[in-house]
């Protein structure tokens, strides 16, 4: 989704977010820092791999390191938390081909571990005017925003949403889906 008060995401910032790994690597380490190998961990990945994206994260400022540790064996490890940059930028798939189709993806993996019996699931088909379809987006992004601002829960449990609004390609041209 795109606000008015977003400024364009940078090629290379494009890039960063157009992998659907990097965008669950940013979900893990949104409250939390994590070391690359506790983030390979949850991800099931490769700790070489992970690292790639840490890296690319990092460098385009969606992580940051945080203080340096000692491991269980007395190793290095830096933990890395999410800064929250990714939510202040307009990530549009015609500037970055692939930023769409990463955040369908990051949410495809992430909704194979969903509780059901914990989750709203809903679906809606609409047929709206232009100026119905902006008002539509502006109050659900007006919306996210609020939420994404304030600061999280004491106690509180960790949620994700996903709105998709889309054109209904089946609906309007008669096609099967």
């Amino acid at each position: 989704m795109t606000s008015g008060s977003r400024r364009p995401a940078t090629p290379a910032e494009g890039r960063a977010l157009a992998s659907a790994v990097r965008l669950r690597i940013l979900r893990l380490c949104l409250e939390q820092a994590l070391t690359n190998k506790e983030i390979a961990q949850r991800l099931g990945t490769n700790p070489a791999t992970t690292l790639h994206h840490v890296r690319t994260l990092v460098a385009t400022g969606f992580l940051q390191a945080q203080d340096e540790r000692r491991g269980t064996r007395g190793a290095r490890e830096v933990p890395y938390r999410s800064t929250g940059k990714s939510w202040t930028l307009d990530v549009d798939d015609r500037a970055v081909r692939g930023t769409g189709q990463a955040m369908v993806d990051a949410f495809l993996a992430e909704a194979r571990l969903v509780d059901l019996d914990r989750a709203m699931l809903s679906r809606l088909g609409l047929r709206l005017t232009d100026t119905e379809h902006g008002e539509l987006r502006d109050r659900l992004q007006a919306l996210l925003d609020e939420y994404a601002a304030r600061p999280p829960s004491a106690g509180g449990h960790a949620y994700s949403v996903f709105v998709a609004i889309h054109p209904d390609l089946a609906r309007e041209s008669g096609r099967s889906a």
